[in-house]
C-alpha cells in the first residue's frame, strides 16, 4: 500500500514535485479538471436552484479508473492542485469523483514549486475552500446559461452558427468601437518646427543643441512666414532651468503587466507568454503565474537585497513592498517571481529563457535604488518674435534600477530621447545651423494589441488574471476578431528648410497606418457586436460585466451565496432572450453602394453565407448577379464602390504562355497564378494581382518550377529523397523519415531508402 499519494493537475508539476518528497510518496496528474457540465442540453437544472449537471467526458475516464485505484492503494491522500478557484474547484471534483474519505484526504497548496514550499504545505494542510468552488462554479453556470441562451437566438436572427460569450462579446465590443472611431477620424494637417543650433559658426560652432519651435503652425504660409522670421532674427538663451528629478522602478510582475511587456519586449502573444509562464512553474523556476498582487515574501526580498548588493553594489539596493493597484484584485498571491532569485539564468527552451530573464530582471530592478537624474530645459528667445524655441535635456546622475532593466513604453514610437544640453549661459548668443518645419498629420486613436486590450479589460475590471489569455484566444478562434499585420500606404509631405540663409521647400514621402500585431474586427464580428448592443445591453455593458466580477469575487470571500447571485441574474436576462426571439426582424449587413457605371445594375455588399461579399444585379428572371469575395482587410462598413468594382476585375488573364493561360486572382491563401492547374503565390507587398504581367507571372513560375528542381536529390517511384529546411530526408506516403549521418544522400540506394522507413516505423 501506497503511504502518501499527491495528485496534482498537470504532468510537468507532478516530476517537479516528486524530485522533493521522499520515497513515501507519489505523485500522479489528473490532467486539468476530471468533470464538466454536461454537453446535452443546458448542463444546468435551473428549477433546482441552478444545480450543475456534472459529467466525466470520454476522454477523462481512463485517467479518473487510474486516480480511483491510485487512491484505493493510498493510506493518505493530498491533493495539490493550484491555489486559486480553478484549482480548488479541481480539488473538490476530485474528492467528489473518487469519493475520498475527508479523514484521510488533505488540501494544500504552495505559491512556488520549492522544497521548502511544499515542506511547509505538507505542515499545514486544509479542508477544500468551498467559497472559492462555489465562486468558480457561478462563473462556470453564469457563462453557460449566456452562452446556451443567446447562441439560438444568433442563429435565429444573425447567422447560424455563431456564439456569444460574456467577457468574450466585452471585449469584441471595445475592438468594434474603436475600429469604428479609426473609421470615423479625419486626419488633419499642421506644421511643426524644430532647429539645430550651435553657441559659435563656422569652425568656431560647438557642440549642437537641438529646440523646438513652440506650438503648430496650421499651413504652409504660416510656416514658411516663421521661418523667414528665422532668417532675420538674432537667438539668444533667454533662461536655463536645471531640477534634479528621480526615476522609480516599476512593480514586480502580475499576470497582465507579465503579458503587456512579454509583448512589447520579446513579441510574446498572450498566449504563448501563458504557456511558457505555465511550464517555468510546473518545473519550479517561478512562483505561480496568474495573480493580481505585487507584493513579495519577505524572504524573497531578502534574497533579492543580497543578489543586488552582490551584484552592484550597496547603493543599488532599496528593498520596497508594492501594493496591489488593479481594479478588484484578488487571490492572495505573491507576484510573478523567480522561485530562485539567486538564479539569474535557467536551461530550458529560447522562449523560456527570455521570459525567464524578464521575470528576473523585473523583481532584481523592483529592489533596486531610484535612478537620479537632472533635467534642463533652455529657452531661446528670437529678436523680431515673441515666439522661440524651447530645448529639453536629461542626464543621468546615477542610473539606479536603470543599469538592470527599463519598463518599455505602451506607445509604439516610445519616449522621446532626451538630449543632453551642452554647456550654455543665460545671454548666451546662439546660431542656426539649419531649421526645418516639416508636415504632420494627427493620427487616430492605436488600434488594441492583444496586450493593450489585456490592460483595457484590467482598467475595466474586467476578467481576472486567469480568463485573460482564454478570453482572446476565443475571440479570435470564433472568427469575430483577427490579428494581423498592415503594411500601410504611402503618403507625401511637405518639408521646408532654412540653412544658410535660402528657404526651400520640397516634398518626402512617409509610410501611414503601417500596423503590426494588431486586432481588427471582422465583419461578423461588427454585425454580432450590433445586434448584441440592440438587444442584450446589460450583457456588453463595461460596468455591468465589472459588477458581476465583483459579485464573483463576494462569493469567493463568503459574502454572497452564489445561487442567490445566478437568480438575480437569470430573471431578467432570460425575459431578454425571450423578448428577442419574438422580434420578427434579422439583422442584415446590406449595404447600398450605388450603381455599375457601364450597366448600371445596383452595386450592394452583405454578409454571405461564407463571409462577405459584393454583388453586381440582383436575382431576375434569365439573370443572376454576380458575387466576388472582399479581401482580408476590408470591411462592409466601409467598402467603397471603386473597391467592390475592382473586385470582379479578378481572376484575370495575363496571357498565353505555351498555349495554356495565365490566371491572376486571390484565392484563400492570397494573391495568386494559376497556370496548367498548379498556382503559383504571388510576393507579398511585391506583386500585384490587378496589376502583374505575363513577364512577371512567367519569372515566378520559373522561379518556383527551379526550386522544386532543386529540392528533388533522387526519386524511386513513390520514395523521394529531397532537400529540406533542416538537411536531406526521404518522403513516402506523407511520412519524413531523417537520412543518418554518414549517408549520402546522392548515392542513397532503393534498399537503403526502405531499411530507414522500416525501422524508424518500428520503432
Amino acid at each position: 500500500m501506497t503511504e502518501n499519494l499527491v495528485i496534482v493537475e498537470s504532468p510537468a508539476k507532478a516530476r517537479t514535485i516528486e524530485k522533493f518528497l521522499g520515497k513515501d510518496f507519489r505523485v500522479i496528474s489528473s490532467f486539468g479538471h476530471i468533470r464538466d457540465l454536461t454537453k446535452k442540453n443546458l448542463g444546468i437544472d435551473i428549477e433546482a436552484g441552478f444545480r450543475p449537471l456534472y459529467e466525466i467526458p470520454k476522454e477523462k475516464t481512463k485517467a479518473v479508473a487510474e486516480l480511483r485505484k491510485a487512491a484505493s492503494e493510498a493510506k493518505t491522500i493530498w491533493i495539490a492542485s493550484d491555489e486559486d478557484r480553478e484549482g480548488e474547484a479541481i480539488a473538490w471534483h476530485l474528492i467528489e469523483v473518487l469519493n475520498l474519505d475527508p479523514q484521510k484526504t488533505r488540501r494544500i497548496v504552495f505559491h512556488e514549486i520549492t522544497k521548502s514550499a511544499i515542506e511547509e504545505a505538507v505542515k499545514s494542510p486544509r479542508t477544500v475552500d468551498m467559497n472559492l468552488v462555489n465562486a468558480q462554479q457561478a462563473r462556470r453556470v453564469l457563462d453557460r446559461l449566456v452562452g446556451f441562451e443567446i447562441s439560438p437566438v444568433l442563429w435565429k436572427k444573425v447567422q447560424p452558427s455563431l456564439s456569444a460569450g460574456r467577457v468574450q462579446s466585452v471585449a469584441v465590443r471595445l475592438i468594434v468601437e474603436r475600429e469604428r472611431e479609426i473609421i470615423a477620424f479625419k486626419p488633419e494637417s499642421s506644421f511643426r518646427i524644430s532647429g539645430i543650433f550651435s553657441v559659435g559658426q563656422g569652425d568656431k560652432a560647438g557642440r549642437h543643441l537641438k529646440a523646438d519651435a513652440a506650438g503648430k503652425f496650421p499651413g504652409l504660409k504660416e510656416a514658411t512666414g516663421f521661418l523667414e522670421l528665422c532668417r532675420e532674427a538674432e537667438f539668444t538663451v533667454n533662461n536655463i532651468t536645471v531640477k534634479p528629478g528621480t526615476r522609480s522602478p516599476a512593480p514586480p510582475f502580475t499576470t497582465s503587466t507579465l503579458q503587456q511587456e512579454a509583448y512589447r519586449k520579446l513579441g510574446f502573444s498572450v498566449n504563448q507568454t501563458m504557456s511558457v509562464a505555465q511550464k517555468l512553474y510546473e518545473e519550479g523556476k517561478i512562483t505561480y503565474m496568474r495573480t493580481d498582487s505585487t507584493s513579495l515574501s519577505k524572504l524573497a526580498i531578502a534574497k533579492a537585497r543580497d543578489v543586488i548588493v552582490e551584484e552592484f553594489g550597496e547603493e543599488y539596493s532599496k528593498t520596497r513592498q508594492f501594493k496591489a493597484t488593479s481594479k478588484g484584485a484578488q487571490e492572495a498571491h505573491e507576484a510573478i517571481r523567480p522561485a530562485y532569485p539567486e538564479k539569474k539564468t535557467i536551461t530550458g527552451t529560447q522562449a523560456e529563457k527570455k521570459l525567464y530573464e524578464l521575470i528576473w530582471k523585473r523583481t532584481m530592478a523592483s529592489q533596486m535604488a531610484d535612478a537620479k537624474i537632472e533635467r534642463t530645459n533652455v529657452s531661446i528667445g528670437m529678436s523680431n518674435s515673441p515666439s522661440g524655441f524651447n530645448a529639453t535635456g536629461e542626464v543621468i546622475l546615477f542610473d539606479g534600477f536603470l543599469k538592470l532593466y527599463s519598463e518599455s513604453p505602451d506607445t509604439e514610437n516610445g519616449d522621446d530621447e532626451k538630449d543632453i544640453i551642452p554647456p550654455l549661459k543665460t545671454g548666451m548668443k546662439l546660431y542656426y545651423n539649419r531649421i526645418t518645419a516639416t508636415e504632420k498629420y494627427t493620427t487616430p486613436p492605436p488600434r488594441y494589441t492583444e496586450a493593450s486590450l489585456v490592460k483595457k479589460l484590467e482598467e475595466l475590471g474586467i476578467g481576472r488574471p486567469s480568463t485573460y489569455a482564454p478570453i482572446i484566444s476565443t475571440i479570435q478562434a470564433r472568427g469575430y476578431v483577427t490579428r494581423e499585420d498592415r503594411p500601410g500606404e504611402k503618403r507625401k509631405i511637405s518639408v521646408i528648410e532654412l540653412s544658410e540663409g535660402k528657404i526651400a521647400t520640397s516634398s518626402k514621402t512617409e509610410t501611414t497606418g503601417k500596423e503590426k500585431s494588431k486586432l481588427f474586427p471582422k465583419d461578423i464580428g461588427m454585425i454580432v457586436n450590433d445586434f448584441l448592443m440592440e438587444n442584450f445591453s446589460e450583457i456588453v455593458d463595461y460596468n455591468f460585466t465589472a459588477e458581476v466580477e465583483e459579485q464573483f469575487d463576494l462569493i469567493a470571500a463568503g459574502n454572497l451565496p452564489w445561487v442567490k447571485m445566478l437568480h438575480d441574474f437569470y430573471g431578467s436576462f432570460h425575459k431578454t432572450v425571450e423578448k428577442t426571439l419574438e422580434k420578427k426582424s434579422r439583422q442584415t449587413a446590406v449595404r447600398m453602394l450605388g450603381s455599375h457605371p457601364v450597366t448600371g445594375e445596383p452595386v450592394t455588399v452583405r454578409m454571405g453565407r461564407f463571409g462577405p461579399v459584393a454583388q453586381i444585379g440582383e436575382a431576375a428572371e434569365g439573370k443572376k448577379p454576380r458575387f466576388a469575395s472582399l479581401q482580408k482587410n476590408q470591411l462592409i462598413e466601409t467598402i467603397t464602390l471603386e473597391e467592390a468594382l475592382k473586385l470582379f476585375e479578378l481572376p484575370r488573364v495575363l496571357g498565353v504562355h505555351d498555349g495554356d493561360e495565365v490566371v491572376a486572382g486571390i484565392g484563400k491563401f492570397g494573391p495568386y497564378i494559376r497556370y496548367r492547374n498548379r498556382f503559383y503565390s504571388l510576393k507579398r507587398n511585391v506583386d500585384d494581382p490587378y496589376t502583374v504581367t505575363i513577364e512577371r507571372a512567367i519569372e515566378l513560375m520559373n522561379e518556383k518550377d527551379n526550386s522544386e528542381k532543386q529540392k528533388v536529390i533522387k526519386e524511386f517511384g513513390e520514395i523521394k529523397v529531397l532537400n529540406g529546411r533542416y538537411g536531406p530526408y526521404i518522403a513516402y506516403e506523407g511520412n519524413n523519415y531523417r537520412i543518418p549521418k554518414g549517408t549520402d544522400p546522392a548515392e542513397i540506394s532503393k534498399d537503403e531508402c526502405l531499411e530507414i522507413i522500416e525501422k524508424k516505423t518500428k520503432k
